[in-house]
């Protein structure tokens, strides 16, 4: 049976968002523990788990996509949701390389580069 984004129940997307949005909350802890955040700010705190969330969810249609064990879906959607804003500069890289799109990202893109 093909899957589509509408043929998942409440349950998987909860624990989908539930566990990128941790690990968008442990990331943004990890920066203000380290003081790379000079001090803590609900607007990019709910702005982190918000771009978490976004990316766990890409990344669990990734992970069915190809066919993934549950637990490796899981591990990967934690990952990526700690990851963040990063996982959808990688998601970017890998979707221009098997499509073919040459494309250079500009400063504007990402602030990191």
């Amino acid at each position: 049976m093909d899957k589509d984004p509408t043929s998942y129940g409440l349950l998987t997307y909860g624990w989908v968002l539930l566990l990128a949005a941790w690990g968008g909350f442990t990331n943004y802890r990890a920066r203000v523990m380290s003081g790379k955040v000079q001090k803590f700010s609900l607007a990019e705190l709910v702005g982190e788990v918000s771009t978490s969330a976004f990316v766990g969810v890409i990344a669990f249609y990734l992970c069915e996509a190809a066919r993934l064990d549950p637990l490796w879906s899981a591990a990967i959607v934690g990952i990526s949701g700690h990851m963040g804003g990063r996982a959808i500069f990688l998601f970017e890289d890998v979707m221009r390389s098997k499509l073919g799109v040459r494309w250079e990202r500009s400063h504007d893109d990402n602030g990191a580069q």
